[in-house]
């Protein structure tokens, strides 16, 4: 017991870092999860919500168990010198004689670390055993390899030691963790696939908000895409044009128009469906308006969204506090 608490111990920052990190990744690897789910399912229940962050959580604390800490200061291992390889898959039969039982720690760890990756490969994501196999592989290959080039070369010398018998463990325990998935499905099945394609017209509020997160990113993206094209543009321009144009808010103008195309005019065009409402089945459009009154009510709704964005979180609370009460939003009153 001692032994496992003082291996532990040389851990505990960067399950620290781990944490730190989890809200701001969230945004980045959740929510394609959540999407993916919706895709495949048409829905989205709470224990799915849970188990995506949970999976988030666990995602970052492997990098972070794995990479961290990096090199820091002027000398030491990855600055002036590095750490060699281990490729003989037969080295834990030397540290057994040379250590004993102190070993068990580590192989176990490794085991264990890599049981939850195969558990949500099987149970969350629903993959077979071989592509679980694979995906467990190829995780742990990627940390060795990161670990055994410097991270890829951001470092001049490897800085951890990369090790063939940690891929081993790694990939065993993503199998264990498939087989736990297994036998729990035998116990309590996951929920059957959707074979419906419809698009729901009463979406509920995560849906809602899994939805216009997905606009969001698209929103986002096309954002830096189109304003570094203006800002290349700018550079090719005549010095004194250049800085007359150069003050103006050109990420703002850009993510604005974006925001009415996406979140107004193409759910206009396609029954009430936006990008992201069109991946996860669901138009913004509760019922039927024309005229008139359809032209109010995206007037309105592009009104509560761009709050949204302007007042975060505030609004996201304001919204769902709102939709709790009401189960509508305040544009479908419309």
């Amino acid at each position: 017991m001692a032994l496992i608490k003082r291996f532990l111990s040389g851990y505990s920052d960067n399950f620290l870092l781990a944490l730190t990190l989890w809200p701001a990744a969230s945004f980045a690897l959740t929510l394609p999860i959540l999407a993916y789910l919706y895709h495949r399912d048409g829905r989205l229940k709470f224990a799915s919500v849970v188990s995506t962050y949970l999976a988030v959580l666990y995602v970052l604390g492997l990098g972070c168990f794995t990479l961290y800490p990096l090199p820091d200061g002027m000398s030491g291992p990855g600055i002036t010198y590095g750490v060699p390889w281990q490729l003989n898959p037969l080295a834990p039969i030397g540290d057994f004689a040379r250590e004993g039982l102190s070993v068990l720690p580590q192989i176990a760890f490794n085991v264990v670390f890599f049981v939850p990756l195969g558990f949500i490969a099987g149970r969350l994501l629903r993959l077979r055993f071989v592509p679980s196999i694979v995906l467990g592989f190829a995780a742990s290959l990627l940390i060795e390899a990161a670990q055994g080039t410097g991270l890829f070369g951001v470092y001049p010398y490897a800085y951890r030691t990369a090790d063939v018998d940690d891929l081993i463990y790694n990939t065993s325990g993503a199998a264990l963790g498939w087989l736990c998935a297994a036998a729990l499905a035998r116990v309590l099945p996951p929920g059957a696939l959707a074979e419906e394609g419809e698009v729901t017209h009463a979406p509920g509020f995560i849906r809602r908000c899994v939805a216009f997160w997905l606009d969001t990113l698209i929103i986002g993206l096309l954002s830096l895409v189109v304003s570094g094209a203006v800002s290349i543009m700018l550079w090719n321009l005549p010095e004194g044009i250049a800085r007359d144009l150069a003050g103006t808010p050109w990420m703002l103008v850009v993510m604005a128009f974006l925001f009415v195309l996406v979140e107004g005019v193409l759910p206009w065009m396609h029954a009430g469906s936006t990008p992201g409402g069109g991946f996860v089945r669901m138009s913004c459009e509760t019922r039927e308006r024309t005229g008139a009154r359809r032209v109010v009510f995206y007037l309105a709704r592009l009104v509560v969204l761009g709050a949204a964005y302007l007042f975060i979180p505030f609004a996201w609370f304001a919204l769902a506090l709102f939709y709790l009460v009401a189960r509508r939003m305040p544009y479908d009153f419309l």
